[in-house]
């Protein structure tokens, strides 16, 4: 056994939380970090928060919430009570300046999402975001969210050193979804990479689902991008 590596969030993106219990069991001490999505509040998601929080496990409530500041607010006020680590909202100013509110002294560190890494700039035309390339956009999310509390971001690898060279993100965490070890496949991501990238790019933690849970040996999945963190 080796000591777990707080950089890597395994996301319980699985059916249910018995599922999602079923997976944490398997990695046991391997892993110390857990999100949890929207796909899953349905299906447990809370209650299977607590209980990982319980086993000394630190969550990651991945619900990107986007909706007008006082619900937003009265929204994180409660979920704060769960004693969670992390918790994303869409990186709009006056959505991260209600969740900072709505958090208050509680220690849950409020993310905020730049552009999903499942997202192109063709993407982007047929939602009407404005001109630019997807790093412009990124970057100017990024700074908006600091400069509006956020303690941190979701951005994809390819965005998280010029994330990390911006004077507003000094103390600030850089966190990437769309981790693909070499060899898996994309699925619906499109902004994808490798562990090791990520990190070297600036990134504090990397969030791997279906690299794990889909493997035939999740234990060994996980033990492998454990490995490729540790020789950086």
């Amino acid at each position: 056994m080796t000591k777990a590596d707080d950089r890597l969030i395994v996301a319980l993106d699985v059916p249910n939380a018995l599922d999602g219990l079923r997976l944490v069991e398997k990695l046991g001490d391997e892993v110390s970090f857990y999100k949890i999505g929207l796909g899953m509040l349905t299906g447990g998601g809370l209650a299977l928060a607590n209980e990982l929080k319980e086993k000394g496990k630190r969550v990651f409530l991945d619900m990107k919430l986007f909706d007008i500041a006082q619900t937003v607010e009265n929204a994180v006020a409660g979920l704060a009570q769960f004693d969670l680590d992390f918790l994303t909202v869409h990186g709009d100013p006056n959505v991260v300046r209600a969740a900072v509110a709505g958090r208050g002294d509680k220690d849950m560190k409020i993310l905020a999402v730049t552009i999903l890494t499942s997202l192109d700039r063709a993407d982007l035309d047929l939602n009407l975001i404005r001109k630019g390339t997807l790093d412009q956009i990124v970057e100017e999310r990024a700074r908006l969210a600091f400069a509006a509390g956020a303690d941190g971001v979701i951005a994809s690898a390819h965005e998280a050193a010029m994330i990390r060279a911006l004077p507003e993100a000094k103390g600030k965490l850089i966190v990437t979804p769309g981790i693909r070890p070499a060899g898996t496949k994309n699925d619906d991501q499109k902004r994808v990479a490798t562990p090791a990238l990520a990190i070297n790019g600036g990134a504090d933690h990397i969030v791997v689902g279906r690299p794990i849970w889909r493997a035939g040996d999740p234990l060994s999945a996980a033990r492998l991008i454990k490995a490729e963190l540790s020789a950086l």
